[in-house]
């Protein structure tokens, strides 16, 4: 794309189905590694990404040929397969469906860098709702509460 600039910076949240606490210490480096394999061959820039056992931030230098649903079609879907296939949870793996998105200015990139890299010390404080539910409201973002991150019924 000739003449074509861009910023974009944007932090994701996902979380594992049913908010199951099932990524481990024991592998989750790994799926981070593959996770930034997954982002680096679309073409974007990650700049930073930490979990907790249920969930997952990252934020990412967005390249404008692909748009954050596909992108993160491919991150799900991808890095879920993979998990399956190494047999890394004693169940089947998967992503809870939807995902969080939120755009920050290049001016606030270093204060997301930490807050993604502090994640085990800001979850002895806070769940993870807690967490996400503050960050759509800091955003403006309206939601409706039966379809956020959900338990099994």
């Amino acid at each position: 794309m000739a003449n074509t600039y861009t910023q974009l910076y944007i932090h994701f949240v996902f979380a594992v189905k049913y908010r199951a606490a099932v990524l481990s210490y024991e592998w989750d480096e790994r799926l981070r590694l593959y996770i930034t394999a997954i982002v680096q061959n679309h073409k974007h820039k990650m700049l930073a990404i930490n979990n907790m056992t249920d969930h997952i931030h990252m934020l990412i230098g967005l390249h404008p040929s692909q748009s954050v649903s596909e992108l993160m079609q491919f991150v799900k879907g991808d890095s879920s397969e993979w998990i399956n296939k190494e047999q890394l949870t004693r169940h089947k793996f998967q992503w809870q469906e939807g995902y969080g998105a939120f755009s920050y200015s290049k001016s606030q990139i270093d204060t997301v860098i930490q807050y993604i890299a502090n994640q085990q010390e800001h979850h002895k404080k806070y769940s993870f709702m807690e967490e996400y539910k503050d960050m759509l409201d800091k955003f403006n973002v309206e939601y409706n509460e039966a379809y956020i991150f959900k338990l099994p019924e």
